[in-house]
């Protein structure tokens, strides 16, 4: 029987966004704000650099934070960071997200011994109104 994963929490969390991830990444300015095993939410600050015309999220961005808060969501659920790559990023577009911040909620589905399967959702910040809805594959390293 396998021991339990050891608890990943928010510092943990947001120390490696800074330490993991791509200094474009980085300028996301994502900020862990909860965390479970196999789960987190991250804000998503929508600031000038994020939005095209009308002032709307961009997509890139939103892909992004999707994939990010996975592999952060595969900490919680291993317990420390485990080299991963994405295989396979789905993503839909629900609406525009304008004038308002985001929440990225990720979630491990299954995670094998050389695959892992989770789903993202980004949600209006003030409305809490689904925007974006992500699926995802990673090969496990």
């Amino acid at each position: 029987m396998n021991a339990p994963a050891a608890e990943i929490g928010v510092d943990a969390l947001q120390a490696a966004l800074g330490e993991l991830f791509a200094p474009w990444v980085q300028a996301l300015s994502l900020r862990a704000e909860s965390a479970a095993r196999g789960r987190v939410r991250l804000h998503l600050p929508v600031t000038p650099a994020l939005v095209r015309a009308g002032g709307v999220l961009c997509g890139q961005a939103m892909m992004a934070a999707a994939d990010t808060a996975m592999v952060l969501a595969l900490m919680t659920h291993f317990g420390a960071f485990r080299p991963c790559t994405t295989v396979q990023l789905s993503t839909s577009f629900l609406r525009p997200l304008a004038g308002q911040d985001a929440w990225v909620d990720a979630v491990v589905l299954r995670a094998g011994k050389t695959l892992a399967f989770g789903e993202i959702e980004l949600i209006g910040a003030r409305d809490g109104r689904s925007a974006c809805r992500a699926s995802t594959t990673y090969a496990l390293l």
